[in-house]
């Protein structure tokens, strides 16, 4: 299995990449045989079908890297390192110990060595594609942005209350991304009436937090509960129904808006002529 799938634009590019680190589901069976529960092996965790949601997003200029693994093996949105990205709240590590509702996920979990191992064969070489790639687009464009896609389920957890609201914008209190850009994202989904929050109660995840300390990268990550498009609960029916085609369509429209405001907006969407 490889670590990652890198699906290139199949249109001009406009100076933005995205990242879909929790899709995957893919896990080693030895590790399957460890998880603590049929509940577990079930992935609760999971931004079930989000490779397959925004699938347009290639046709539309924009490079897609999306997990194959799942997030229980390692999980791609946390540092490698010791890193606390919102202190005295419930956080999980780059190895998950327990769910967001608490529930043990591991009869055994992997152990320093195996964690080392499993970081080394599947986050390393997702950070490096991604910094790869927007190093290659800033290059070209000057300046990036880096979407990082995730879903939630909206039932309430130990993170937070039931979720209300349909997307959830987080650039790190304006930290991670230009608060004109955050504007323009947010704007473009409540015109096809999605209802938005910003920075509760996701702020951005280490990906996030991490690249977009960079120059000439702002990061966004954009968080949408499930019900948007599926039952929630039943992931194995999502894709084929009408309610999944017709989300896709909703958010083809958001990116098609967001992507126009960016390239009316920024000088980032002109590459650069040197």
């Amino acid at each position: 299995m490889k670590p990652f799938l890198y699906l290139p634009a199949t249109a001009p590019e406009v100076g933005v990449v995205a990242s879909i680190p929790h899709t995957g589901i893919w896990m080693p069976t030895a590790l399957q045989a460890r998880l603590a529960s049929d509940t577990m092996r079930a992935q609760p965790m999971c931004d079930w079908h989000l490779h397959s949601l925004y699938d347009f997003l290639p046709s539309l200029g924009v490079p897609v890297i999306h997990a194959t693994v799942s997030r229980f093996v390692v999980d791609l949105n946390r540092s490698a390192e010791p890193l606390s990205l919102y202190p005295g709240r419930m956080e999980t590590g780059v190895i998950p110990q327990e769910t967001f509702w608490g529930e043990c996920i591991w009869k055994k979990p992997p152990d320093e060595l195996e964690t080392a191992g499993l970081i080394d064969a599947w986050h390393r070489p997702y950070h490096r594609a991604v910094t790869s790639e927007l190093e290659r687009m800033r290059e070209g464009f000057g300046q990036v942005v880096l979407l990082d896609l995730h879903s939630v389920a909206s039932r309430a957890s130990r993170i937070h209350d039931a979720l209300t609201e349909d997307i959830y914008l987080g650039d790190r209190d304006g930290m991670s991304c230009k608060p004109g850009l955050t504007d323009a994202v947010e704007q473009c989904y409540r015109d096809v009436g999605f209802k938005v929050v910003r920075n509760s109660p996701y702020k951005g995840g280490y990906i996030t937090h991490h690249y977009g300390q960079r120059e000439g990268v702002d990061a966004l990550q954009i968080e949408m509960v499930q019900r948007v498009y599926m039952e929630e609960g039943s992931p194995e029916s999502a894709t084929g129904s009408a309610h999944f085609v017709e989300a896709r369509q909703r958010l083809r429209e958001v990116f098609t808006q967001a992507l126009s405001k960016l390239c009316s907006t920024s000088s980032r969407i002109a590459p650069n002529s040197d």
